[in-house]
């Protein structure tokens, strides 16, 4: 069959998937509108106090603040990076944007691990919804980014709250994958260990399986977080805000310093936010604990 011949010259039926897919989100609009509404809402409220507080404080102080983090995490080398690194960006016309998308990203990754980890967890211990769950989550996976932007659209408008909800979706799936991962690799000899002592089901999950599965939970917050503030860029596409809409302009005007200096701005918050989360993973006792039996 050519690139130019339809499916119907060639003999084949042809199967309206769009057509589907249109009709099921124009269902949802019509039907779904108060919930939609009441979602935004919700959202909204949670990003624009967060967005308000990190662009109203001083410059100075944030920067204080998480190299002081960094240095009691991971050190003073750490910390004194952070303070250069968010000193450039302080020192760049961005600073605000890169505020507002801190806080989407905050509140995006948030509302994400509150879905994914109960959900891993539930896959985790159900093999049934683990087969259900997989190819669902090989799906939101594989999807290209920019599609997730079409009916937050159609839902939401355009604004923060798409772009948020859209990041959500996007970074949800390695929350999951590897909450089940880290449960479902609990050493089965400790978890017998547990129920032998007469331990309830639901006492053995969170004094047993949560505690031993953290570090690799963790890999998850932080994978999360990482797709969440790629996703946030993207989401400039829809008047997100945030370091979106700079590059977005620098590219639509092809500005090489002011894109250059918002993928900076990227770069280094990219750089903070994941060591942070895996500095926090490795403070766990069962991660200690681990190392130290790696080590041995």
């Amino acid at each position: 069959m050519s690139l130019t011949q339809s499916p119907l010259d060639a003999g084949l039926p042809r199967v309206p998937l769009g057509a589907w897919t249109e009709a099921a989100v124009d269902w949802a609009t019509r039907t779904l509108g108060p919930f939609f509404d009441g979602v935004a809402a919700v959202v909204d409220a949670l990003v624009r106090p967060l967005d308000d507080l990190l662009t109203g404080v001083p410059a100075v102080a944030v920067v204080l603040v998480l190299a002081a983090l960094g240095w009691w995490l991971r050190g003073w080398k750490f910390g004194l990076g952070t303070a250069v690194g968010l000193g450039l960006v302080a020192g760049m016309p961005y600073w605000e944007e890169t505020m507002s998308t801190l806080a989407q990203v905050l509140v995006a990754s948030a509302l994400s691990l509150m879905l994914a980890i109960p959900l891993g967890i539930l896959v985790a211990e159900n093999r049934r919804a683990s087969a259900v769950a997989r190819p669902v989550l090989d799906l939101m996976q594989t999807m290209p980014a920019f599609v997730y932007l079409i009916p937050a659209i159609f839902f939401f408008g355009i604004g923060t709250v798409p772009g948020v909800l859209a990041t959500l979706v996007f970074s949800m799936p390695p929350g999951v994958r590897l909450t089940e991962l880290g449960l479902r690799q609990v050493d089965k000899e400790i978890v017998q260990a547990a129920e032998s002592f007469g331990a309830p089901p639901w006492m053995v999950l969170l004094r047993t399986k949560v505690p031993l599965a953290l570090p690799t939970i963790m890999t998850g917050v932080n994978q999360v977080i990482m797709l969440a503030l790629s996703m946030v860029v993207i989401a400039g596409m829809v008047g997100a805000g945030g370091l979106g809409d700079v590059i977005m302009f620098a590219l639509s005007q092809v500005e090489v310093g002011s894109g250059f200096e918002g993928g900076i701005a990227v770069v280094v918050l990219a750089v903070v936010l994941d060591r942070i989360t895996d500095s926090v993973g490795d403070r766990f006792p069962s991660a200690r604990a681990q190392r130290l039996a790696r080590q041995a």
